[in-house]
């Protein structure tokens, strides 16, 4: 494509407005300062692939249809002056990736001249109005959001390209964060940088756009964290609450602030601010009013910031001052901040250690902890990553965690409290936590105790080789144990275990496997069959999987011949695999989605003949309403009770037994699945956790 004039205009204004904001920052800032945000903008940040960013094509206007409802539940408003080629490449992103949300397109014309009108109004589905006399961006807004019909507002600048997928982002962050007041996209460059994740307002009323320059992808950009403020190029708020605080406030017209003003007076309402990463936005800013603060409407930037300032001082004293760069550690000032490091990104729907972690930082964030997760391999998880992040988790890898080291050398310093999770994995970090974080608590997290499950199962194979190793484990884990703050195990017997074995001074504290509340799925007799789950990388899952369908399977199905066992679990070994081989037994190996065969399979088995810890999978299984026939150690330390909540058998021909007579009596049925609900309730809720929680991390 050929550079036009207009093109040559943009680029010099653009210059000559860098320049005069670099003399004024100088002036304000100090030229130390200054030198630092003039070297962030031109480092080189790995930027997105050119292909990953969506960009309509440009082609000569014709009709076509824009998403529209009658009854839509989100109002998008695009105030416009002029620029009509940017509005229709808007309108045309917005048409080639329609929200799965019903919404209504609202385009304010403010006083066009150029072919605005002619093509607004041939564009079908399109709500356009144009207002009487041209007022500025925010009396544009302000009335796009008196005619809208929706339950929430989105305020989008006509020089935007929205990406796939940025509206139900948006959206889905209030269903999720229910005390969100205002929620904003991350905007970026169209040649893939970042423009602003977020925005850092200062003591003096002056703003900082977050991440501006750097890479999208970079972990400190990618999570759902507060924000002081949003720019108004593409944000979502409640239309009764934008009402309720008047709208944009107009003393700041005709533009600049107001976007701030907004997001100060939500959490002067007690409601959050949220910056989205997963909200993608190409923004092309600058194209409608400029860059350069000195002249024309961007001047009224400069006048706006003291417009500010004295409206909000008293809110802006304690925040960081002008001039200072901003970290993750300066946005997360005043909240307890705590490093998970686990041996890799948890994966809640392969293992309930994971499902454990997950919901462990759950809990940390909705107490007000700014959570940071490092996994010890450094690779990133894809979706497992991803849901970390909209969780408010700052979850990091590489290449931008290039080392364990040298990642806690530079960030150790932020940190109140560390959990290292996992002995192999405590045993690496605990050295370098103590040298880079020196002022932060140290928590132990066993998961389970791995020289328990080792022994046990080397009593169960009569392995002497394997007991020698089994207390070599329990040797690392007692030393990690003296050296760390506190200890986490996960049942009272545990910790019971550990007081003979420990000096009266080693903190250990229960915390254990953590579950919500599922519905009950279908009644007794809609159900049918028999459902093991368990990852394979776990050895007692392998062990008990091949006990039960080699020795007990068999006689269960020789007196319910209908009746199928379902083997769940990630990575089944080969001989698990062959299990398929006995009539009755399906073999799926991973399935993403458990909720159908908890919900509608009759009974969950839990043959463990070894291990340690508190069992998931029992959990699971009572979360669901779902009754489980286990062994003593599968239901050990979980404060269960034969025949109450569960059945507990040992033996091969108990077990089938017990199995037969659940499977064939309602009321046993009931009885369980009741009380089993209640006994997650009691002692495996997030809620049952919470005061745990904070005796332990705050």
């Amino acid at each position: 494509m050929s550079m036009t004039w207009a093109d040559v205009r943009f680029m010099l204004e653009r210059a000559r407005g860098l320049i005069r904001r670099g003399l004024a920052s100088v002036r304000t800032r100090g030229l130390a300062a200054t030198w630092a945000r003039v070297r962030r903008q031109f480092a080189r940040h790995p930027r997105l692939p050119p292909a990953s960013l969506y960009r309509p094509a440009e082609a000569p206007f014709a009709p076509f249809v824009v998403p529209a409802s009658d009854a839509p539940r989100v109002s998008i408003i695009v105030p416009v002056y002029n620029q009509a080629s940017h509005t229709l490449g808007c309108l045309r992103a917005l048409a080639e990736h329609p929200p799965s949300v019903a919404c209504e397109i609202i385009v304010v014309d403010d006083g066009s001249s150029d072919q605005t009108h002619d093509w607004m109004t041939s564009i079908a589905g399109l709500r356009y109005h144009v207002r009487a006399g041209n007022g500025g961006f925010i009396a544009a807004c302000n009335d796009g959001a008196a005619l809208a019909r929706g339950e929430y507002l989105v305020f989008l600048n006509n020089d935007t390209f929205p990406q796939p997928g940025w509206l139900d982002a948006l959206l889905h962050t209030f269903g999720i964060w229910s005390d969100a007041g205002l929620v904003g996209a991350q905007l970026v460059y169209p040649d893939g940088r970042l423009q602003e994740a977020g925005g850092v307002v200062f003591d003096d009323g002056s703003a900082w756009n977050y991440g501006r320059f750097e890479s999208p992808e970079d972990p400190r950009y990618t999570s759902v964290r507060d924000a002081d403020y949003c720019s108004g190029a593409a944000i979502m708020v409640p239309t009764g609450l934008f009402r309720d605080i008047g709208g944009f406030d107009v003393r700041y017209a005709p533009a600049y602030y107001e976007d701030t003003d907004l997001a100060f007076a939500v959490r002067a309402r007690g409601l959050r601010v949220l910056y989205q990463p997963a909200a993608r936005v190409v923004h092309l800013e600058g194209i409608t009013a400029g860059t350069d603060t000195g002249s024309g409407i961007k001047a009224y930037q400069i006048r706006n910031r003291g417009l500010f300032a004295r409206k909000w001082a008293e809110a802006l004293v304690g925040r960081p001052a002008a001039g200072t760069l901003p970290s993750p550690s300066t946005l997360a000032r005043g909240r307890r901040q705590v490093l998970v490091v686990d041996a890799e990104t948890p994966r809640p729907r392969h293992d309930s250690a994971s499902l454990r972690m997950v919901n462990l930082m759950r809990l940390l964030v909705g107490e007000g902890a700014h959570v940071v997760f490092l996994p010890a391999d450094l690779r990133a998880a894809g979706e497992d990553t991803a849901a970390l992040r909209q969780l408010g988790v700052e979850s990091w890898h590489a290449p931008f965690a290039a080392s364990v080291a040298s990642w806690m050398r530079a960030h150790g310093h932020r940190f109140d409290v560390v959990l290292l999770s996992r002995h192999y994995v405590a045993a690496e970090l605990l050295p370098l936590v103590r040298r880079f974080a020196p002022q932060a608590r140290i928590v132990f997290d066993t998961v389970d105790l791995h020289f328990l499950r080792e022994k046990r199962g080397a009593d169960i194979a009569g392995d002497d080789a394997l007991r020698r190793s089994a207390g070599k484990t329990r040797d690392r884990e007692l030393a990690l144990m003296r050296q760390a703050d506190a200890t986490l195990v996960v049942s009272p017997v545990e910790r019971d275990m550990l007081a003979a074995l420990l000096p009266a001074s080693a903190r250990v504290e229960v915390l254990s496997n953590l579950h919500e509340l599922a519905g009950s799925g279908a009644p007794f007799a809609q159900r049918r069959d028999l459902v093991f789950v368990g990852g394979f990388r776990h050895p007692p899952n392998a062990d008990a999987m091949l006990w039960f369908g080699r020795e007990i399977f068999p006689r269960i199905h020789a007196r319910l011949p209908d009746v199928r066992l379902h083997c769940i679990g990630a990575e089944p070994p080969t001989e698990v695999r062959a299990l398929q081989e006995i009539p009755g037994i399906t073999v799926h190996g991973h399935v993403p989605d458990l909720a159908p065969y908890m919900d509608g399979v009759r009974v969950a088995i839990a043959p463990l003949r070894f291990g340690a810890g508190v069992k998931g999978k029992v959990n699971l299984s009572m979360a669901h309403g779902q009754p489980v026939v286990a062994t003593p150690c599968a239901v050990e330390g979980m404060h269960l009770v034969d025949g109450h909540d569960v059945l507990v058998a040992e033996g091969a021909d108990a077990f089938a037994d017990a199995v037969v007579r659940l499977y064939g009596d309602a009321s046993l049925w009931h009885r369980l699945s009741t009380n089993g609900r209640e006994n997650i309730r009691k002692h495996f809720s997030l809620d049952a956790a919470r005061n745990a929680v904070r005796r332990i991390f705050f």
